[in-house]
């Protein structure tokens, strides 16, 4: 089996497909990358079971075949590089594969390719196209919010829901709650499915935005489809909790103001919080927000002010910053709401105005409990 392609153009596919990779495993074949060569089309998949990714393109070939290859050692072959053409031969009696090119050669062992794991059957019950635009957005809106504790699994990816009327994806960790929903697409019929972390990070860095994502999923598993990658992954088993049940529906306080301007001073004055609590207060009274925060320990403190428009009762309240400037960062319109019913209960962060009519996001934070 020998096969002839540019030294870049691997590179770009191996690096496409490398997030795959196990980082701790306790099967030695699953650090590499098996090759498999089929008329003048190569194609290289990458796996740690639970998620893998394959990604094909041509190449000048003689015969056909496959096998697995270390992963490590090729991609620091390839990194260092000029772009040029590259010439593998591999023997598939003794898995040796030479790597020849301008001003020399690499040679390393390879593994039978009958240890690679394989793909799970593919019987998929549902499907739907979506824009990489679309998705890439609604991966990047919620991904920050996506819990880390594996005591509650379902909290650990996003959920994906799909209906006749729109598609919506969440996220939450119980002190923070994102709510991506998109009326411009949607299903005949309503499903959903959990998404875990790793395969949406794969999927956030792949995806350009002028594509077409065709989804096929089923119980256990989905497949996302897009240019010349494919992306098979594990869903979270479990049902994930009743997110709207959390959203408060009466919040007669409404915050508006500059979205630049708060991001700004909300920064600066969280360097002067609490380390553990990340305590800022918010004091909102009339046209006029006031921010403030102190780190008892260290004697430090910061207050800001801000014009701002405010229509409800005078109100303090306070916040853990850091996913409040996370949120802050993340919306791109310029102004925003704080929506809010008291003190002790959750704020609601939304666009002030929408650029696409299509997009409704919804942004929840919790407060951090005052003492009386």
């Amino acid at each position: 089996m020998n096969f002839v392609t540019s030294s870049s153009t691997l590179l770009h596919h191996l690096q496409s497909i490398s997030g795959a990779l196990s980082t701790n495993t306790k099967l030695p074949i699953l650090d590499n990358f098996l090759f498999k060569v089929e008329g003048q089309k190569l194609t290289i998949v990458a796996t740690d079971l639970e998620t893998t990714m394959i990604t094909h393109f041509e190449v000048q070939s003689e015969g056909s075949g496959s096998m697995a290859i270390p992963a490590k050692l090729l991609l620091e072959v390839l990194k260092n590089l000029p772009d040029q053409p590259c010439s593998f031969r591999i023997n598939m009696e003794s898995y040796a594969v030479e790597i020849a090119y301008d001003n020399g050669k690499s040679k390393m062992i390879g593994f039978n390719s009958n240890e690679f794991p394989k793909l799970p059957a593919a019987n998929y019950s549902s499907s739907i196209e979506v824009s990489g635009e679309l998705l890439s957005s609604a991966i990047s809106k919620t991904l920050f919010a996506v819990g880390t504790d594996e005591m509650r699994p379902t909290m650990t990816g996003v959920l994906c829901e799909f209906s006749p009327e729109n598609i919506t994806f969440v996220a939450t960790d119980a002190h923070k709650l994102v709510r991506y929903r998109r009326t411009d697409i949607s299903t005949s019929s309503s499903s959903s499915f959990i998404l875990p972390k790793k395969p949406l990070n794969l999927l956030k860095g792949n995806i350009r935005g002028e594509e077409q994502v065709r989804i096929e999923y089923n119980e256990s598993n989905a497949t996302f489809t897009f240019s010349d990658l494919t992306l098979v992954c594990r869903l979270i088993d479990g049902k994930y909790p009743n997110y709207e049940a959390v959203i408060p529906k009466e919040n007669p306080n409404v915050l508006t103001v500059e979205r630049g301007q708060f991001h700004n001073s909300l920064r600066r004055v969280a360097i002067f919080s609490n380390k553990t609590t990340h305590q800022v207060l918010l004091k909102l009274a009339g046209s006029e927000l006031q921010l403030s925060a102190e780190d008892m320990d260290f004697s430090s403190e910061a207050n800001e002010r801000l014009t701002c428009n405010y229509l409800g009762s005078d109100m303090t309240i306070a916040f853990n910053a850091r996913p409040l400037v996370e949120m802050l960062s993340i919306l791109e319109t310029e102004s925003i709401q704080l929506s809010m019913s008291e003190p002790s209960r959750a704020g609601l962060i939304t666009p002030f105005e929408n650029k696409n009519a299509n997009e409704h996001i919804l942004m929840l934070v919790m407060p951090v409990m005052l003492p009386r």
